[in-house]
């Protein structure tokens, strides 16, 4: 069995509508590890307070590592990775969702921290890349952002927005299929 680690964005409280919140339900039904964090201060998040709860939600992770990262949390993830904070090994899987851009990051000061680090990243495990073609938190399209520059595997999903309730994205098949089988493809809902 795979051990997850599921991490929400910027104003998130884990809504039991989510996407997030339905994929812990259904992975902790099928006997899998899920720690699903309520990140602090999700209003107003301190990103190394976010790091710190990073570590320590993968720390207690027990079998093969999965990491689910949506909007900023998948931010997070990034400068988690340009800090040390993780690395190779620390993990065997990672789905990056609907990562906002820096042009609208940085016009939000709560998060302005959370702007994706610059330079050259070697990302730890097999990482894959979804969003929405319209997604408004990153209106430069997440492939041409994140994707094409970092070198990952990315798949647009035609009128998905920023994968969340907002959206429709409270169950989504494709995501739990992507987690007992990191080869299968994103589609529309």
């Amino acid at each position: 069995m795979s051990a997850y680690l599921i991490l929400h964005g910027w104003q998130n409280r884990r809504p039991e509508g989510h996407w997030q919140h339905w994929l812990a339900g259904r992975l902790r039904a099928l006997g899998h590890e899920v720690t699903y964090p309520q990140l602090p201060d999700p209003d107003d998040p301190e990103l190394d307070v976010w790091l710190g709860e990073l570590r320590r939600g993968l720390d207690g992770l027990d079998g093969p590592r999965v990491v689910l990262a949506h909007s900023a949390s998948a931010l997070l993830w990034l400068h988690a990775v340009a800090r040390g904070v993780v690395r190779d090994g620390d993990v065997d899987r990672v789905l990056l969702v609907a990562p906002p851009s820096a042009s609208v990051v940085v016009r939000h000061p709560e998060i302005a921290e959370f702007a994706p680090p610059a330079g050259e990243l070697r990302l730890p495990g097999v990482t894959r890349l979804v969003a929405g073609d319209d997604d408004p938190y990153c209106p430069e399209g997440a492939r041409a952002v994140f994707g094409d520059p970092l070198g990952i595997p990315t798949e647009i999903i035609p009128g998905a927005g920023h994968l969340d309730l907002n959206a429709g994205y409270g169950s989504w098949p494709a995501v739990l299929e992507w987690c007992l089988d990191e080869a299968v493809r994103f589609r529309a809902r």
